[in-house]
């Protein structure tokens, strides 16, 4: 079973997960989980195809925004805001190892006007760093509030 790591009281970031994986997702209370791994990034990952189907049949929303490790894109921020504005509870965000999902997340955040401070600091509490887009959340931040 994966670790889920708590970012805040809706979001939390994964290592890759298994579809077996889901029904622990579905105890612990989510209701949303987002694949931000690309499929055959490694041979022995789950397909997000199998993952996608056993939260469909525990009636859990499932979205896929994934992100190579070429980095981020725009339409993969407006992504993640969008899926996290429509979230009806606890959102569940993996990839390989929760990086790529908690540095999305903190994009998102930034991109909607919140501090990076705050946001760096809450990632670290969650056993991330945030230090590689420092500037792009500074910049995203700023441009919000303009």
């Amino acid at each position: 079973m994966s670790e889920f790591h708590r970012l805040t009281d809706t979001v939390w970031a994964s290592p890759q997960i298994t579809p077996a994986d889901v029904s622990e997702a579905k105890a612990q209370g989510f209701t949303m989980l987002i694949n931000n791994r690309p499929d055959e990034e490694e041979d022995d990952q789950p397909e997000g195809a199998d993952i996608a189907k056993a939260a469909e049949e525990l009636g859990l929303d499932y979205v896929s925004i994934p992100v190579s490790h070429t980095g981020f894109s725009e339409p993969q921020i407006v992504a993640m805001v969008e899926a996290l504005d429509k979230a009806q509870g606890k959102v569940l965000a993996f990839c390989r190892s929760g990086t790529r999902s908690t540095l999305l997340w903190a994009l998102a955040q930034a991109s909607k006007g919140e501090d990076p401070a705050s946001l760096a600091a809450t990632a670290q509490a969650a056993g991330y760093n945030l230090s590689p887009i420092a500037p792009t959340l500074d910049m995203l931040s700023a441009k919000a509030r303009e």
